[in-house]
């Protein structure tokens, strides 16, 4: 179908678009519901054993809560494809959407309402299944207000309800793309709490399950949910779905890949052994969700081969067909996934370790070099954050070459040299030990939020991105390039990257995380070491940015002034380590506690040594700093003398003087002394 064809001045449906639409929404409801009916029966959620004298919660909770919950996942899903096809699938004019774009975002705002109902009712559903009271009970009780404000559960429901509310609300009046974006943003943070708060939380592995199960979310909602609004998109014969289709078939390759690894990561982290897959109704479950994955994948590599090149010429039935097709099958897993969170995993022989636990892995020996570097642990979202920004800069790289562009082999090496060392830090001894002593914590503090960061400034990676990065094909569309620069123009980036506004977030939060109960509640969450690591790398970039940044900013300040900003601001680590060393008390002290840790110093003397490394720490990134300011400053000094040469050299071809306005000058003025002596 042409980007003109099937439309009504361009955005309305053609007659009996609608009617194909709600076939469509009919097909996937219907899909999911008997996926996950059928998947219930099998596995014996349905039919679960009552124990006399035990109480009930009835068969409306027994149906409701997977129904409610079903209707949760599948509008949010819907949710997140809407803005999706608004910010991203769809071509905008000058950052405006189009009239297809803002029929999306106002389903988002509808879809949002209905998120927020089904996120309620499932509350609702929980606390009585929970309690084992039927709904009408909970409805008259003040149980529900506790549970929604008390409990890990109810809590990540609540927010679910608050953050799809102001979707909905926000989507009504959003116009522009990046209004969409940010919408999509949230919508995709608003998938998270409650999956991270089920059986991922209570895994063995629940670190790597946590990050698994966030990392498929959102990669599926993202392929889902694009697909869903491109089919709804493609019956109701709205312009531009070539261009739709072709960039959700490239989103669409990446998601498969995420979903496909992160979904194996949830699985190791769930099941001791390969046969827990034919030997429980979790196993079975998860055979049957892959084998639609495997279809899924086969249906993309089909429409990648056969009909995304018919749709150019016009050819648009058979990509309805086949896509239809597709919706019912992705509509079928989600009704699987939501059985699957219904159907307990494999009872796993644990060890009786409190340490193991909290940890997920038995308390390590004795803190030693060797262990240090031997007893490597995998960190799902380090490890893929390490992938990501070595694989992106490399890909950039190698994209400038073919071009036949150079690119300084300095800023490579740099770059390669702080993922190195994000790998060294977060998967090597140095992440088993950091959650056990205080003094390895601070070590690899310091390392994410003071060394790494120079390292990655130095690499340029934005002006890499500019360079390697195509314009969009539409002229005043927004294409990856586009939204980098769009970013970087931002209000927020532009309050982000004052001087003062960097160097306070990197001083003051350091202070406001240990010095306030923040450290001791993220210590005790997997979600709060992926936090802290998140914020030392980010805020550590922000401030090394703004000193010996590569890529352009918002705000240039000279050189000296650089000098004065590093050398005004290091000194405050220096006295946060004296004030560690000078404490009587232990941070996080119930989580230290927890552990039983029988070997090494006490944990107060281990905070004070912690203290010794934040205060002297401070010395090796410095002296980088230095080092890069200094060549900086000579190789600016270099270009400006140059550059001034080649104006003189221009000015002194274009006049026959030397070029040097001053020495010139001073010749002439020699020159009528001459002149004058001479007629006198």
């Amino acid at each position: 179908m042409s980007g003109r064809a099937g439309s009504n001045g361009g955005g309305e449906p053609e007659p009996g678009g609608n009617g194909r639409t709600v076939r469509l929404a009919l097909a996937g409801a219907g899909a999911a519901v008997a996926a996950l009916v059928i998947a219930m029966v099998a596995g014996g959620a349905a039919t679960p054993r009552i124990i006399p004298g035990l109480p009930d919660q009835g068969m409306l909770t027994r149906w409701g809560l997977p129904l409610s919950k079903l209707v949760m996942d599948v509008t949010g899903v819907l949710t997140v494809g809407a803005l999706l096809a608004a910010a991203i699938l769809l071509p905008s004019d000058k950052g405006l959407l189009g009239r297809p774009a803002l029929v999306y975002v106002k389903a988002a705002s509808w879809l949002g309402l209905v998120w927020a109902a089904a996120a309620a009712a499932t509350m609702v559903f929980s606390l009585s299944e929970a309690l084992g009271m039927p709904v009408a009970d909970v409805l008259g009780g003040d149980e529900l207000t506790s549970y929604a404000s008390q409990v890990s559960q109810g809590i990540a429901l609540t927010l679910v309800v608050l953050f799809a509310v102001a979707i909905a609300l926000f989507a009504r009046g959003a116009i522009t793309v990046g209004s969409a974006g940010g919408l999509l943003v949230l919508a995709l943070i608003t998938l998270l709490p409650p999956a991270l708060t089920g059986h991922s939380a209570s895994s063995p592995n629940h670190d790597l399950a946590t990050t698994g199960v966030a990392v498929h979310l959102v990669v599926l909602a993202l392929w889902v949910g694009g697909l869903g609004v491109l089919c709804a998109h493609a019956v109701r014969r709205q312009p531009h779905l070539e261009v739709a289709a072709a960039r959700f078939s490239a989103l669409a390759l990446w998601c498969f890949l995420g979903t496909g690894l992160s979904g194996l990561f949830s699985v190791l982290a769930r099941l001791t052994s390969v046969s827990e897959l034919f030997t429980s109704a979790y196993g079975a479950l998860l055979l049957a969700k892959t084998a639609a994955f495997a279809l899924l994948g086969a249906a993309g590599w089909w429409h990648r081969r056969r009909t995304l090149p018919g749709l150019a010429s016009g050819g648009s039935r058979t990509f309805v067909r086949f896509a239809t097709g597709e919706i019912v099958v992705m509509f079928a897993a989600v009704g699987l996934a939501v059985a699957l969170s219904r159907t307990a995993p494999p009872p796993a022989i644990l060890p009786v370790d409190r340490a193991f636990e909290l940890l997920g892995y038995t308390m390590p020996p004795e803190i030693s070099l060797a262990n240090l570097a031997s007893l490597w642990w995998f960190d799902l979202f380090s490890g893929t954050l390490a992938a990501l920004l070595g694989g992106l800069y490399l890909a950039g790289v190698v994209r400038l070459a073919r071009r036949g562009d150079a690119w300084p082999w300095g800023r490579t090496a740099a770059w390669s040299t702080g993922v190195l060392i994000l790998v060294l830090a977060t998967q090597s001894g140095v992440a088993r030990y950091a959650k056990v002593l205080f003094s390895v914590h601070m070590a690899e503090h310091m390392t994410l939020s003071m060394l790494i960061p120079i390292f990655l400034v130095l690499g340029a990676p934005v002006t890499l991105a500019l360079r390697a990065l195509k314009p969009a094909v539409r002229r005043g569309d927004r294409g990856p390039r586009e939204w980098l620069t769009t970013i970087l123009h931002s209000r927020f980036v532009r309050f982000a990257g004052h001087p003062a506004i960097a160097t306070a977030i990197f001083i003051v939060s350091t202070y406001a995380l240990y010095f306030t109960p923040l450290f001791a509640e993220a210590m005790e969450e997997h979600l709060g070491h992926i936090a802290m690591t998140v914020h030392f790398l980010v805020s550590g970039c922000l401030f090394f940015w703004v000193i010996i940044g590569v890529d352009p900013a918002p705000h240039k300040l000279p050189h000296v002034a650089r000098l004065v900003v590093l050398f005004v601001t290091m000194p405050f680590h220096a006295f946060f380590g004296i004030a560690l060393m000078s404490m009587g008390t232990v941070l996080a002290a119930g989580w230290y506690d927890q552990l039983g840790r029988t070997w090494g110093e006490s944990s107060l003397a281990d905070q004070r040594t912690g203290g010794a490394i934040a205060w002297g720490f401070g010395e090796i990134p410095t002296l980088i700093v230095l080092l890069a300011l200094a060549f900086q400053w000579w190789r600016d000094d270099d270009r400006r003398a140059r550059r001034a040469d080649r104006r003189a050299d221009a000015v002194a071809a274009r006049t026959g003087g030397s070029g040097d306005a001053e020495l010139d000058a001073y010749n002439d003025f020699l020159a009528k002394l001459d002149k004058r002596d001479r007629a006198e």
